[in-house]
């Protein structure tokens, strides 16, 4: 793993390279001034960093989700913001790089992978949160076309995608077996957007409402080319999916780290900085520790969903871990932040309280904390009947 690690890492150094200038602009950018960063995104696709984990025969760089954990790590360490935009495209590829048709393969993700499609994941609803499976949207088979009707509220980077990984119910009476994922493109007839959202943070972030009335989408573009496996594809998504949050909370973390450590040694009070008194220095060992401790956990999950012998309770314990433990640590570590920095860290412009609002989604997006809790207890009830 750590040879793997080793090399791995070159990717995300060189994303850093490339890229950090105009992270670190959108960093600095007031809440008001915070709009989708397209050219962030579109540049990053044409330096590869879009296709990743995308197998090398659709365009992608044939790597795995651990290579693009690292690159969002790296990210969320300058920006939340721009990192949860990046870490939707993983969300939304997914469904159709693990269970689409060879033909919505060829088709879709050579365009993900070069950036020339932006791509994003819909299940959320008004009534379906948490309870994913009470989703209500409804799709009916219409001879060549299946009919959409219904609404997806939250959706990250809805407006300026491209695709959307949408999730309905085909046989509604089945209950969570009735659940299809459909491939929808932007222009499709049908399809509309509701008003941005107002956020408390990630607002480079874009969240908006799909809202799909008689929205015919081609039959071709039922993914997997089969009906009611949807809940199958989410699952098997979000388990891989928690990974990518858990790397942006470990980068959110470091970066709430280091610019906790260089203010503290930079502000002078009583003579002497800050760094030197003692609860400033148990402050800082306990945000490294929640740091290195995330880190731990997110790598290995990562490493597990490249193992091909990884079990899926497996994943979805380590990944859930993983999700929980780094937002708990970056929600901690930004907050750690702003008290050691004091007044300065109150202030907009320095970046700290930027960076406080951003990582409170990390508790909330793609499975709440106490989702995450519930998933690993009972797989570990299960595993000790075994």
């Amino acid at each position: 793993m750590a040879v793997k690690l080793a090399e791995e890492g070159v990717y995300a150094a060189k994303f850093i390279a490339a890229l950090e200038e105009k992270l670190k602009l959108l960093a600095r950018a007031l809440p008001e001034e915070s709009a989708y960063p397209l050219d962030f995104i579109k540049k990053m696709g044409n330096l590869g960093f879009m296709g990743i984990f995308i197998p090398e025969e659709y365009g992608g760089l044939g790597k795995s989700l651990f290579e693009f954990a690292l690159v969002a790590e790296e990210i969320a360490r300058v920006c939340l913001s721009a990192a949860t935009a990046y870490g939707v495209i993983a969300l939304g590829t997914l469904p159709i790089l693990l269970s689409g048709t060879e033909e919505q393969k060829k088709k879709y993700l050579t365009k993900i992978a070069s950036g020339e499609m932006l791509v994003a994941f819909a299940i959320t609803e008004a009534d379906a949160g948490s309870d994913v499976m009470a989703m209500k949207m409804r799709a009916a088979r219409d001879g060549d076309f299946y009919v959409l009707n219904g609404m997806k509220q939250f959706i990250t980077s809805a407006g300026p995608s491209d695709i959307y990984s949408v999730f309905a119910k085909t046989n509604p009476e089945k209950g969570e077996r009735g659940v299809s994922g459909f491939i929808v493109e932007k222009e499709t007839p049908g399809l509309e957007f509701g008003e941005k959202e107002k956020k408390l943070g990630i607002r480079a972030s874009e969240t908006r409402s799909l809202i799909l009335t008689d929205c015919k989408v081609p039959a071709e573009n039922l993914i997997g080319g089969r009906e009611n496996l949807g809940a199958i594809h989410i699952l098997n998504t979000l388990n891989r999916s928690r990974i990518v949050v858990g790397a942006l909370g470990v980068g959110c973390a470091e970066g709430a780290l280091k610019q906790a450590i260089s203010y503290a040694k930079e502000r002078k009070q009583f003579g002497q900085s800050i760094a030197s008194f003692q609860i400033i220095q148990h402050k800082l060992a306990e945000m490294a520790v929640r740091v290195e401790t995330a880190k731990l956990l997110v790598y290995k999950a990562a490493w597990l969903a490249g193992q091909k012998d990884t079990g899926k309770s497996v994943l979805a314990k380590f990944g859930a871990m993983a999700k929980y433990f780094a937002a708990q640590a970056a929600c901690n570590n930004a907050d750690d932040n702003i008290q050691i920095c004091g007044g300065m860290g109150f202030m907009e412009e320095f970046g700290a309280a930027k960076r406080w609002r951003d990582s409170r989604i990390l508790r909330i997006y793609e499975g709440t904390d106490e989702i995450q809790k519930n998933e690993i207890a009972r797989i570990l009830i299960k595993e000790s009947a075994n």
